[in-house]
């Protein structure tokens, strides 16, 4: 298979100094950090691969927007441009900034969800899922059935089960279930995207039982550059004009901006029409955790590079310089056997650790695993998107298995060239000549919420 990399549609204007570890000296970092890659220091770190979230390179003209940004307690104009921004990208009505993603849900959901009800999505992320169970609900997924076998190359992977959907609804009582979120794209089932004509059929389902659609918006921009790629309707149409179609559907979003609008710090909520009762329920939730409505916890500086972000994430060639770092990754490890959640996704590589690994059962965490070898042979960082990271029936608290076991690369935004992928590819290669010789991990100790970010591994031996 040939393999063509993108080019960057950007020159390199200052560069962050990388140290290289050896070997012996990962083995030893990563034993102190408790076998948990978020204990490592980042400048024990030669890729970081751990999220896209915040860890984007922003451009020269967001640059020069932080030197003017509006520093007002109440009533910046810094805010007032993220505002008209915000309204032109997806023609919401309102728009609230807040610190970053999980504000949002922390804002948001309390005012959607309490106690006994339930929220279903396509598939809700670690966060997500934390803050519905905070708000003292039950998340539920309903994806698309070709999203679990990393195998099958369909189209728009992170869509939700329509049908499945309504069953759920009909069995729970319509009543008993707060809202429906659609992820875009679908962090947990691999960077995948969600289609218009998906978004349109569970929209019709919402209204159908009045239940409120939210958009977990983080990597909005990458959905629907692969609708624009991959739906025959939207081809000829742009970016902006797709995103503006997906959002019309929906009654809020909720959205981390620092993956799409390529800023280290930020969030949005949305609201698509002038619901004052909403509204103000949003705003004494954002006072009372983030700070007054016009900075929502952020600076004003922050206000001003995300509303620059917005507009850069959207621009085409970029994006395709974006979708195509991913894609000649995703053919390398095609020439070697690697298995991936296929095709590639938006933000990363989601690689299939339960198929490199079949001799670790879910319980001892081939994912995991698969992260701690990668930081051992060449000093990347990655995350596990499976059963550690799903963590323990809220109920019950027994061990849940995850319908995937993924060692996620998710990619920063302008951040690595051509080589680190290279590197990336032989990584992996050469753990794939041992794997039959690797084992799993058990948890020494774990919090009692969102594990993953704090809990102490030890290895099988």
């Amino acid at each position: 298979m040939t393999i063509k990399y993108v080019a960057e549609p950007f020159r390199i204007k200052m560069v962050e100094t990388l140290k290289v570890l050896s070997r012996e000296e990962r083995e030893e970092k990563i034993k102190d950090a408790k076998y948990n890659l978020f204990n490592l220091k980042s400048e024990d770190v030669y890729i970081d691969l751990c999220t896209d979230s915040g860890t984007n390179a922003m451009s020269s003209e967001q640059w020069a927007g932080i030197m003017v940004g509006d520093e007002s307690y109440a009533g910046s104009k810094s805010y007032f441009k993220l505002m008209e921004a915000g309204k032109d990208i997806f023609g919401y009505e309102i728009i609230q900034p807040v610190h970053q993603g999980r504000a949002a849900e922390k804002v948001l959901f309390p005012v959607l969800i309490s106690k006994g009800k339930y929220a279903i999505a396509n598939m809700f992320f670690d966060t997500t899922r934390a803050h519905v169970e905070l708000a003292g609900g039950r998340a539920i997924d309903c994806v698309v059935e070709e999203a679990k076998d990393p195998t099958i190359r369909a189209p728009f992977k992170g869509n939700m089960d329509v049908e499945k959907l309504e069953a759920t609804i009909n069995e729970l009582g319509k009543e008993n279930v707060g809202l429906v979120v659609m992820t875009i794209t679908n962090n947990s089932a691999g960077g995948q995207p969600v289609s218009v004509q998906n978004m349109r059929d569970v929209s019709a389902v919402c209204k159908k039982y009045g239940i409120p659609l939210d958009i977990d918006a983080a990597r909005f921009s990458e959905n629907a550059y692969f609708v624009k790629q991959r739906e025959e309707e939207f081809k000829n149409s742009s970016i902006k004009e797709i995103t503006r179609e997906m959002f019309s559907y929906a009654d809020t979003f909720s959205m981390s901006a620092k993956k799409d609008a390529i800023v280290n710090m930020g969030g949005l909520i949305g609201i698509k029409e002038d619901d004052q009762e909403l509204y103000q329920k949003v705003k004494a939730n954002c006072i009372s955790n983030e700070g007054f409505t016009t900075y929502g916890g952020l600076s004003g500086r922050d206000l001003e590079a995300l509303a620059i972000g917005l507009y850069e994430g959207q621009d085409e060639d970029f994006l395709t310089y974006r979708i195509g770092q991913l894609e000649y990754l995703a053919a390398k490890l095609d020439n070697a056997g690697i298995a991936y959640q296929a095709p590639v996704g938006g933000h990363g590589l989601f690689i299939d650790a339960k198929a490199m690994f079949p001799q670790i059962p879910y319980y001892e965490y081939p994912a995991q695993a698969l992260a701690i070898e990668l930081y051992k042979e060449a000093g990347i960082r990655t995350s596990e998107i499976g059963s550690y990271m799903m963590g323990n029936d809220p109920d019950t608290g027994e061990q849940l298995e995850a319908q995937f076991e993924f060692t996620r690369l998710a990619v920063p935004r302008r951040v690595y060239t051509q080589a680190h992928f290279d590197i990336m590819a032989d990584a992996l290669i050469a753990i794939k000549d041992r794997a039959d010789s690797i084992k799993g991990y058990r948890i020494a100790w774990q919090p009692m919420i969102l594990r993953h970010f704090q809990a102490h591994l030890e290895p099988i031996v």
